[in-house]
């Protein structure tokens, strides 16, 4: 197989698994990893692909900050049936942390809270929309506002952090790489997140296909952090047979 038969080989990979990593092209053509690498280079010059660490996706693995306006109309069937997925993990007179972004928004929509429930959240939209509910205690974090993502970061969020311990914190992220961990665009928002990840006792990510394989700005955690995440169907199977063996649960909607 020649060059050009190569990179039409990998490019109809890409179409039909969204990423591919230089082992399984290197095994399925039989030639060394130099000359696999060497046609990613030259396709991703050719604005054909992106490298990634092992491999090429066909996303731009870089995500880039957008407003919560612009974000609430992106995957958005996606996003309410995780939200209704993540929603059942809530238990009656339970105590949980909800970090910001629409999927959190859609999340905070499903809720229907048994008992008295206590939300402590950095979002705006969040406690907007659970404050229609009589039996939900709302703890909003004080701090800087970020205007894209309608919710608050800072020093002041981290020390009000410290004085609670929730069962489950629910984030949602901009990226996530499996080498590299996950990821949102805002490096305050960022370190904001670790700190509700240490104040909790179990982590809920929730995140739409569209983000694997992606890095943002700043990163939050490793994976191993991480004790569930629900995401759509259009997950790659074996993207969810590595989470899997990372001990993570996967909840498919």
């Amino acid at each position: 197989m020649n060059s050009v038969e190569r990179h039409h080989f990998i490019l109809d990979k890409l179409k039909q698994n969204g990423n591919i990593t230089v082992s399984e092209i290197c095994e399925e053509l039989g030639v060394s990893t130099v000359t696999i690498r060497k046609d990613l280079k030259f396709l991703e010059d050719s604005s054909l692909l992106f490298r990634v660490h092992g491999g090429a996706t066909c996303q731009n693995p870089y995500t880039t900050d957008r407003t919560v306006f612009e974000k609430e109309k992106l995957h958005a069937d996606e996003k309410t049936r995780i939200g209704r997925a993540a929603a059942k993990f809530v238990e009656p007179n339970d105590s949980i942390i909800i970090a910001s972004g629409t999927t959190m928004q859609s999340l905070a929509k499903e809720i229907d809270p048994q008992g008295q429930l206590t939300v402590v959240t950095s979002a705006l939209n969040v406690a907007h929309q659970l404050i229609q509910h009589q039996n939900v205690e709302i703890i909003q974090l004080g701090g800087t506002l970020r205007k894209t993502s309608t919710s608050v970061t800072g020093a002041y969020a981290e020390m009000i952090l410290k004085d609670f311990f929730c069962s489950k914190l629910f984030l949602g992220v901009d990226g996530i790489d499996l080498d590299f961990g996950i990821t949102t665009t805002n490096a305050n928002e960022a370190r904001l997140n670790r700190a509700m990840i240490a104040s909790a006792q179990k982590v809920i990510v929730l995140a739409d296909s569209s983000k694997f394989g992606r890095k943002s700005f700043g990163k939050i955690s490793e994976m191993n952090q991480i004790d569930v995440l629900v995401t759509d169907q259009d997950v790659n199977p074996r993207l969810v047979e590595r989470l899997e063996s990372l001990g993570i649960k996967v909840i498919i909607v």
